[in-house]
């Protein structure tokens, strides 16, 4: 997907390539996607093109109304929000953690080849020994093959948790009662990653296979020293009430 919003080099334009309107909805009403009820229709199966001028000086609270108003327009699109029961989750010190460290003051240089003026083209991270993308020691979110290493030299625990709501498809509320920013390191075996690997012969628990590596839970206490405590509780959801499949002609 590429799109460009108010505030960047080209803030007269929105364009969005092969996304699905589940992500569109979302955007829209600034809405976590985990928290979005909407058809299976609306996931990655139908993709669309979008491409859309905005005025001059628009903020992104406008921006987010001028696209739920063209997504009414187009997808006839209606929604409403309602409060359901769900697993609530809170990111909280474990008994024998933390296990990382304050952030340094000076961050490591970025991914800037300075003897060419620009940044350095992309390169695929290579894999350890164990199949993760390997440690580079500059910031990274990397995913390959159903394995996965985050690392951030300075990060708040707000944030990470805001990482995790991602991953897990669920809020994490940060409750380590920690304030300040830490390097964060790494890695996890993804959902993918897991099912991958898990025997397919018996009915076992793929979070039960040791060879696959840790999950993101497993990885949070043994790396981290951080825990994920869960309860019910009620939660908003946007809901989808109707959204046509075929846009209307421009």
């Amino acid at each position: 997907m590429s799109r460009t919003r108010p505030g960047t080099r080209d803030p007269g334009l929105f364009t969005c390539q092969n996304i699905p309107l589940s992500n569109l909805v979302a955007l829209a009403y600034h809405f976590d996607y985990y928290r979005l009820s909407a058809p299976d229709w609306m996931t990655p199966m139908l993709m669309f093109n979008i491409s859309a001028k905005i005025p001059p000086n628009t903020t992104r609270g406008q921006f987010e109304v001028m696209l739920q108003n063209l997504l009414a327009d187009r997808f006839k699109l209606s929604v409403h929000h309602e409060n359901r029961e769900a697993t609530q989750l809170s990111l909280v010190v474990a008994k024998n953690g933390p296990k990382f460290k304050e952030a340094v003051e000076t961050p490591p240089p970025t991914n800037v080849d300075d003897h060419a003026g620009g940044r350095a083209p992309y390169v695929p991270p290579a894999l350890d020994k164990d199949g993760f993308p390997a440690f580079t020691g500059r910031p990274m979110s990397t995913f390959m093959n159903g394995r996965a290493r985050l690392y951030e030299p300075r990060m708040t625990m707000q944030a990470l948790a805001t990482r995790l709501s991602r991953q897990l498809r669920a809020r994490v509320a940060e409750a380590t009662g920690l304030t300040g920013q830490y390097e964060i390191s790494l890695y996890w075996v993804t959902d993918a990653g897991l099912r991958a690997t898990a025997p397919r012969d018996r009915g076992t628990d793929p979070q039960a296979d040791v060879d696959a590596g840790p999950t993101l839970t497993q990885a949070l206490q043994e790396q981290l020293g951080l825990r994920l405590e869960s309860k019910k509780g009620q939660v908003d959801f946007l809901v989808v009430d109707h959204a046509e499949k075929a846009p209307t002609e421009n």
